[in-house]
């Protein structure tokens, strides 16, 4: 079975939405400094395009996670793959996201950080399943709401094939 990737959102779109958040961040944080929290693989990409254009000081950590159980699906309980190199008490953080579904893993991880002092924890992502959410989680940053499709491009993989893609597409699979 082979795939291809019917386009979502355009290169064009993503980098004209990432500004806009950009410029929300930096009126949010006027007079601050804003630290940003990459949950690895997925977010890098758009957390390098955002903190470009953030123009207040920012400062940079990066996390990886792991959900596990013994289901396909994530069982929220996260395995902390590789923690951030600094503490977050006092900081103004905000962890930086390429995709929210179910909400599981992201709801413990922001509870574990939360516990971990700082002075203000918010979230963003470049893309948000709203209609996948199974856990409550307060989005304060969203790129783009979807469908509820397997998405790759911008970060985001198949089997960890196209995430080098500029902009944001669907896999579809051909008979």
């Amino acid at each position: 079975m082979s795939e291809h990737i019917r386009v979502l959102l355009s290169e064009e779109e993503v980098d004209a939405r990432i500004k806009e958040i950009a410029e929300q961040i930096s009126k949010d944080y006027a007079g601050k400094q804003v630290h940003l929290v990459c949950v690895l693989k997925g977010g890098s990409f758009f957390l390098c395009e955002l903190a470009k254009r953030i123009t207040v000081p920012v400062s940079l950590d990066f996390m990886s996670v792991s959900s596990y159980g013994g289901d396909t699906k994530s069982s929220g309980v996260v395995k902390i793959v590789k923690d951030l190199d600094e503490p977050l008490q006092g900081k103004d953080v905000i962890v930086v996201e390429d995709i929210v579904d179910s909400g599981r893993t992201l709801s413990y991880l922001l509870e574990m950080l939360r516990d971990r002092g700082p002075a203000s924890l918010h979230l963003c992502t470049l893309l948000d399943k709203p209609e996948r959410r199974v856990v409550d989680v307060k989005v304060d940053y969203t790129g783009f709401h979807i469908p509820d499709e397997f998405v790759v491009g911008y970060g985001l993989d198949y089997d960890q094939k196209y995430r080098n893609l500029p902009y944001i597409g669907v896999v579809e699979f051909d008979d």
